[in-house]
């Protein structure tokens, strides 16, 4: 009598098990989630002195990513007109991460940015605290944004984002597998 109650239970066990695993993994469910996923990106813009690009590219486990609020460096913005007259401006930026979703051949990320361009900026962090303004008698840019792009990225394909004044930001996802290889390549360059 115990054996037939015992069977009967791993029967009923396994049809729910199996039953579980036809409701989890349908062809319209959402794809599994890949063993490690990083996100790489970068808010980049000529620097107002040297000419040059300047920027930061950072990458993270998107595991421990949503929530997180990025701060880029303070930078200096400068435009020009026709006749030679200069306006600078301090950016400030910082990028959010709210949501993301695996799905086919990527991730869906709903991001917020937010960017601000004045005469003075200021930064404070647990160990810093950076200022940096135009002085009076110069022309000042201005420019304040907050968008919440909701972006589909495919493995390793950068998404590009041009804002004013030289200031853009590059995204993108990339696999690895069990041993910490990567298995896609991200063309965002270091700066």
């Amino acid at each position: 009598m115990m054996k037939r109650v015992l069977s009967a239970s791993a029967w009923t066990l396994s049809a729910l098990t199996l039953s579980a695993c036809g409701v989890l993994s349908g062809a319209g469910d959402p794809v599994p989630e890949p063993r490690y996923v990083s996100v790489v990106n970068s808010l980049s813009w000529t620097d107002a002195v040297s000419g040059k690009r300047d920027g930061r590219r950072t990458s993270w486990p998107l595991d421990k990513l949503k929530g997180q609020i990025e701060e880029f460096p303070l930078a200096q913005l400068k435009q020009c007109d026709q006749a030679g007259v200069c306006a600078w401006g301090m950016l400030r930026a910082q990028r959010t991460l709210l949501a993301y979703r695996y799905a086919t051949g990527g991730v869906k990320l709903e991001l917020e940015l937010a960017l601000d361009v004045d005469r003075r900026q200021e930064a404070r962090g647990d160990d810093y605290h950076a200022a940096m303004a135009v002085p009076s008698d110069i022309p000042a840019l201005r420019m304040s944004k907050k968008l919440r792009p909701s972006l589909m990225l495919e493995y390793g394909k950068v998404q590009h984002l041009q804002f004013d004044y030289g200031v853009s930001f590059d995204v993108c996802v990339l696999r690895y597998d069990a041993a910490g290889g990567a298995l896609d390549q991200c063309d965002i360059p270091y700066i």
